[in-house]
């Protein structure tokens, strides 16, 4: 149903996303230096260094947008919402990309070509794939291009399908109505017919002539599932199986072909193919950078927590990653070395006596967590995701918290979205998985940017962190 779609629709943004950018580009070159608003003071740079750039542009906004996961078949959204998504992708490519050519390039380019670029770029790419969006839904809500579906089954699994498809009226699919059970009294269902039931299934098509037919049973009529489709096995029409496991989902659904045999994975999470290599190489390259620029940082405090405390400088402590699997996580020392000798596997709390002279603005400033910078460096972690804990609490949560090993499906972070919204330290642990769970379900690289942009502004210090 929606594979044909997605697989036409996608081929289409990705090369009209591709033509606008470098459209884009080339267009700021012309506007900054033939059409200038502000006068031209350091001279006219030749077309072709700009244009030079061009491939590695387009290059850089697909991986981007792929990684944001802006041609898959859950990008399926208002338009507001899809506006937003491009603007935040655009954005996060724009960033990147001053980045490159700040740290790579020798020539300097003109600061007025890429604030033109920015504005061009973000006005195009929005613009064109709301008129195609508009276009699509115009074609469709008049008759053309459609095909006809009616839906065998009942409750909210139907209920969500047909809601959906009325929602995103571009797909082109029009239900001709509903087949339900024996025992059924419904009339319609979200505004679809209810046209019989399972006994008149042969005669119903014959009647309506559709083009595909969904199936949708509740889990109860599970049994009926033969007998429907020994009913359909003579028809030619599409046939197309709708599962009803939404209780079961939590993360995300996906369908995978195994040699013939479909496999449904639960619980998928949206990191894969070049979400990970994006996230990877972000992590490696910043990671890089930020311990070349705070060195200097660094070796002041571990001089600091040498000579206002007896022990080593850091302490490293086993944790949970992403599959459950353990590593050594680092930390400046922030407390005494016989801290839990007495009271065993403890969180910190307020005013904690155990705290070293330095480790109480350590704690309440974050930068006893800088070197797990070097467990990102190792791959162990990621600059974002959720933060790692210690197995023994691990174990008691497991069993305490629906859901909470899910949070294990992605690399552990430095920061993550929980740590940006406040859920720190002594809080809610049932929040704190919430927006773990929320994060890991709504993945992209642009939301990776964005907690990174909140962390430097308001992640650091807090008043749970001690």
């Amino acid at each position: 149903m929606l594979k044909r779609y997605h697989q036409t629709v996608g081929i289409t943004f990705r090369a009209i996303d591709a033509c606008v950018i470098a459209l884009a580009w080339l267009s700021s070159y012309w506007l900054r230096f033939h059409l200038p608003l502000l006068e031209v003071t350091k001279g006219f740079p030749k077309f072709s260094t700009y244009a030079a750039l061009t491939p590695l542009i387009v290059i850089l906004w697909s991986a981007v947008f792929a990684g944001s996961r802006l041609y898959q078949s859950q990008r399926m959204l208002r338009r507001t919402a899809e506006a937003f998504v491009v603007l935040r992708a655009h954005v996060s490519s724009m960033i990147l990309f001053i980045a490159l050519t700040y740290l790579f390039a020798e020539y300097k380019y003109s600061r007025g070509v890429m604030l033109y670029f920015g504005v061009v770029g973000a006005v195009s790419l929005i613009a064109l794939r709301l008129i195609l969006r508009n276009v699509l839904r115009s074609i469709r809500r008049k008759g053309h291009n459609l095909r006809f579906a009616i839906i065998i089954g009942e409750g909210s699994a139907v209920e969500t399908l047909i809601w959906k498809l009325k929602r995103f009226p571009e797909i082109g699919i029009s239900i001709q109505g509903v087949i339900t059970p024996p025992d059924s009294t419904a009339v319609e269902i979200q505004g679809a017919p209810v046209l019989g039931h399972f006994g008149a299934i042969a005669e119903i098509l014959r009647k309506n002539l559709p083009d595909q037919i969904l199936i949708s049973l509740p889990r109860k009529y599970a049994n009926e599932l033969d007998l429907i489709l020994r009913e359909l096995r003579e028809q030619t029409v599409d046939i197309q199986l709708v599962p009803d496991i939404q209780d079961y989902v939590t993360l995300g659904c996906a369908i995978e072909d195994f040699d013939g045999l479909p496999i449904v994975k639960l619980n998928d999470s949206p990191l894969d193919g070049i979400g990970i290599f994006a996230k990877r190489a972000t992590d490696f390259i910043l990671t890089a950078i930020g311990l070349l620029v705070i060195s200097p940082l660094l070796v002041t405090i571990a001089v600091l927590v040498k000579i206002t405390s007896r022990g080593p400088i850091f302490y490293g402590q086993e944790r949970c990653g992403i599959d459950g699997k353990t590593f050594r996580m680092w930390k400046f020392r922030s407390m005494r070395t016989d801290a839990e000798k007495e009271t065993g596997a403890v969180w910190a709390t307020k005013d904690d006596e155990r705290r070293t002279p330095m480790g109480s603005f350590l704690r309440a400033t974050s930068i006893d967590e800088l070197p797990q910078l070097w467990n990102v460096l190792r791959g162990e972690m990621s600059l974002v995701g959720p933060r790692p804990e210690r197995p023994i609490f691990v174990e008691r949560f497991r069993n305490d918290i629906p859901l909470y090993m899910l949070r294990h499906k992605v690399k552990a972070g430095i920061t993550g979205w929980a740590q940006v919204n406040g859920w720190r330290g002594d809080t809610s642990l049932e929040s704190r998985i919430e927006c773990d769970l929320f994060y890991i379900r709504n993945w992209s690289y642009s939301l990776d940017l964005k907690i990174l942009w909140m962390t430097l502004w308001k992640g650091f210090v807090n008043k749970n962190a001690y």
